[in-house]
């Protein structure tokens, strides 16, 4: 497969990845889900472990893509990339992140 396949891959994963460990926090979850995050102590501890599955597996797609070097780079670059993005989510249109939860936000604007 192409090099742009498995970057896109590991930027998907990445975003993705971000926003599992992002809504395993008690405020994040609050936010996109508009419930109490106690209530969901099991899910939140699945969805760490997605998120650290993910990470990991954005960087194995990209050291497919590239030279371990230049891979352990651009896998940074997507770490920092998708932190930023999940968090402008988090303070414009937090609700956009309920699919990773595994369930439809009650969006309130």
């Amino acid at each position: 497969m192409s090099e742009a396949f498995w970057l896109l891959l590991a930027a998907a994963l990445s975003f993705s990845g971000m926003a599992w460990l992002a809504l395993a926090m008690e405020v994040h979850w609050g936010q996109v889900m508009h419930q109490d995050a106690r209530a969901v102590g099991p899910r939140r501890r699945l969805l760490r472990t997605l998120g650290a599955v993910a990470l990991l597996m954005s960087l194995q797609a990209c050291l497919v893509a590239d030279r371990p070097s230049m891979a352990v780079l651009v896998w940074v670059m997507l770490l920092a990339g998708s932190a930023f993005g999940v968090a402008m989510l988090l303070s414009r249109r937090a609700h956009w992140l309920a699919p990773w939860a595994g369930r439809r936000s009650a969006h309130r604007p």
